[in-house]
């Protein structure tokens, strides 16, 4: 006799569940994919092609950094990297020190030349990444990682040189340089997912990648409008320096800002030092830098805000401030989440004044003086993040204390920067008397050295 059998219990409705997961998935990433392009898309196609220049060239040297990561600091004890990291930081002056005399005079000779910096720098920067491609085990590998070094300087004043060039208006140079920043940790990230990926089989495949973004680069700036000749910044009158004069506002904002870079170069290494005598994992350096990241990506969204209700100088201010109470703080309660605040901090700090900064300078400095003011300006900050940066290399360092000694020093530079920058502006505003030395000539205060 044969029994019915119960009927099988229908199977678990998956599929719809499934289905609804895809279509959040693919929403979510359509609607990112079209504000990512409208990153690139919303100031015209000069500004398109720079954006995907200067992209493609984070990209690759996000690349070349993964590929080279590991030899000065985790791989070696403790004295040793210290003395590595003091002959790295020396050697990244050395790029400023060849290159910045020649494109100041190769800028100010030919101020239209910035779009062929850009060919220049990315072409020969992916000869450079193949050439280490094949010297991984050679003494050749330092050399050329100098190389790529200067001509990364040579990439990046050309590209804030040309910015004013394709954007036009002054009032949207911050906010289109907080843009360009956003793109670039865009290809930052990118590469930083590419790479890990290839490094796992070794260095080799990492490097290729970058010279494949380095050609993408070139390709996109060889796209951007070749610019007319520019007027020259004639002076009347005078003075025997004034054409190579910056304005006074521009001078003192760089000191600021060369402040904050300072600050940063000092505390990066100084908590960078404070977790590797402890023997923090690579996991803690990795949250470390990614709060650094984050810090300088808000920046690059605040940034625009901030520009719409307070002009430049106030932005560098504000960094300094954010700086000042993070170190404070973080002297107070020291650890990984304090460091890793401080970091963001910084950060923060760094992008809101350098933002601030580069939108001064673009709208205030002729065309013609672009390259050289960008140049020396440039070699200034540089110096100033590793004569910060040295300071805890040397042993024996309190953490707790470097990092208020940091606060105050911001707190210093903040007083000064307001005293001699914007006081004097908002008196003679008040007395609607004409602009100071319009010439561009120094004044007699020590900060016009500066």
């Amino acid at each position: 006799m044969i029994q019915n059998q119960p009927p099988a219990a229908p199977p678990p409705k998956k599929a719809p569940r499934t289905r609804a997961t895809a279509r959040v998935v693919g929403h979510t990433c359509v609607v990112v994919g079209k504000r990512v392009q409208r990153m690139f898309t919303t100031r015209g196609t000069g500004y398109r092609r720079l954006a995907e220049s200067h992209a493609a060239a984070v990209a690759g040297d996000t690349m070349i950094a993964v590929a080279l990561a590991g030899t000065l600091f985790f791989s070696v004890p403790s004295t040793e990297a210290r003395a590595n990291v003091a002959q790295y930081l020396l050697l990244t002056l050395a790029p400023f020190a060849i290159i910045g005399p020649f494109l100041a005079a190769f800028f100010e000779r030919f101020p239209t030349a910035y779009r062929g910096g850009l060919i220049a720098s990315a072409g020969l920067r992916a000869v450079v990444a193949i050439g280490m491609l094949m010297a991984l085990d050679s003494v050749w590998l330092f050399p050329l990682a100098f190389a790529l070094l200067v001509l990364s300087r040579f990439h990046g004043i050309s590209r804030s040189s040309l910015l004013p060039q394709v954007v036009g208006n002054r009032s949207e140079l911050i906010a289109a340089n907080a843009q360009l920043a956003r793109v670039g940790i865009i290809g930052s990230l990118a590469a930083v997912v590419v790479a890990g990926g290839v490094a796992l089989t070794g260095p080799g495949f990492a490097l290729f990648f970058a010279a494949v973004a380095f050609v993408i680069s070139a390709v996109a700036a060889a796209g951007l409008p070749t610019l007319s000749r520019l007027p020259r910044s004639a002076v009347q009158g005078g003075h025997p320096r004034a054409k190579r004069a910056l304005p006074q506002p521009v001078r003192l904002a760089r000191f600021a800002t060369a402040s904050v870079r300072f600050l940063n170069g000092f505390i990066l290494l100084l908590v960078a030092f404070a977790f590797r005598s402890i023997d923090a994992g690579a996991l803690d350096f990795a949250a470390l830098l990614a709060a650094g990241g984050l810090g300088y990506f808000i920046s690059a969204f605040v940034t625009p805000v901030l520009d719409r209700v307070i002009s430049e100088e106030p932005m560098v201010v504000a960094g300094l401030a954010v700086e000042a109470a993070a170190a404070f703080i973080a002297a107070q309660y020291f650890g990984l989440p304090a460091a890793m605040a401080l970091a963001a901090a910084a950060g923060f700090a760094w992008g809101t004044a350098k933002f601030g900064f580069d939108g001064l300078l673009q709208s205030t400095v002729p065309a013609d003086m672009r390259g050289r003011a960008f140049t020396s300006s440039e070699t200034f900050f540089q110096i100033a993040w590793v004569l910060g940066a040295l300071l805890p290399v040397l042993p024996g360092f309190p953490v707790e204390l470097g990092l208020a000694t940091a606060g105050i020093l911001a707190l210093v530079v903040q007083v000064v920067y307001v005293s001699f920058a914007l006081v004097p502006v908002v008196a003679q505003r008040r007395s609607n008397g004409p602009p100071d030395r319009d010439d561009g000539s120094p004044g007699n205060n020590v900060l016009d050295v500066l």
